[in-house]
């Protein structure tokens, strides 16, 4: 989906709704009070806070991984078993297993046979520009190239919506910003949704077209903001006085949050 294909915010279909969603942990800890969140088709929603504010509590809950203590999570469509894509901090990846293997993994598991899928497997590889590592084996790669490989394994399916939990947070700065260009990239050539975890002010405002503030104890949405400013975004965004401006904007949200967290 290119950038005149997507439609501007408010005019996109919902995909998920978040409606009231309260997270209790045993011992009585709340990680999220009255979470609301509605997710269109075609966003690219980074969820900004301090730590312990639920970012990562709220999508496991969309993955399913947990169940909400109360409130509802909906998808306005049925879900297919391939339209989720999961990224988490560290690639997870097996290290046993070559490339093209720890990519065919969501396959596996749902029993398809590698022969039926190979196609899509170094497909995805190619959208991360791995394809000549598809024999190799995790310990030989860099950390850039791991989370490569991890991206590549939530792509495979095509998934509607792609969560990543600070997928990049590990990384050296130069490796941040170049896989930062690289997931716009490859978003404009899947079209896919992204819920995007991160605690970096500067990551939100250069990815997201919308960033939702959530304040800790209890984790909540207190702030969104949206980001105008138009795909594919270049160096010259970065370091444009329009991202200066937004970047000040999701600091003060931020530093209101770590206050209302105190």
């Amino acid at each position: 989906m290119t950038t005149e294909m997507r439609p501007a915010l408010g005019h996109r279909p919902e995909l998920l709704r978040m409606a009231h969603v309260e997270k209790t942990f045993h011992g009585g800890v709340v990680a999220l009070r009255d979470m609301n969140l509605t997710v269109n088709d075609g966003d690219f929603i980074s969820l900004l806070g301090p730590s312990g504010c639920g970012k990562s509590t709220a999508l496991k809950l969309i993955t399913s991984l947990m169940k909400p203590t109360s409130g509802r999570i909906d998808w306005t469509a049925a879900q297919d078993a391939g339209d989720l894509g999961v990224v988490f901090q560290e690639p997870t990846l097996m290290p046993w297993a070559r490339v093209m293997d720890n990519v065919y993994l969501p396959f596996r598991i749902r029993g398809i046979p590698y022969s039926e899928v190979k196609d899509e497997v170094l497909e995805a590889l190619r959208l991360v520009g791995l394809e000549k590592f598809q024999r190799s084996f995790p310990r030989e790669l860099s950390g850039g190239m791991k989370m490569r490989v991890s991206i590549a394994r939530a792509l495979v399916t095509k998934p509607k919506l792609i969560l990543m939990d600070e997928p990049f947070a590990a990384l050296d700065e130069i490796t941040r910003f170049k896989l930062n260009n690289d997931l716009l990239a490859l978003r404009e050539k899947i079209g896919c949704t992204v819920i995007f975890v991160t605690h970096s002010v500067f990551e939100s405002v250069f990815l997201s077209d919308r960033i939702v503030v959530m304040a800790a104890r209890p984790g909540r949405v207190i702030e969104e903001l949206h980001v105008d400013a138009p795909y594919p975004r270049s160096e010259a965004f970065r370091t444009s006085a329009e991202y200066a401006s937004y970047c000040r904007l999701a600091s003060n949200a931020l530093m209101l949050a770590k206050g209302e967290a105190a």
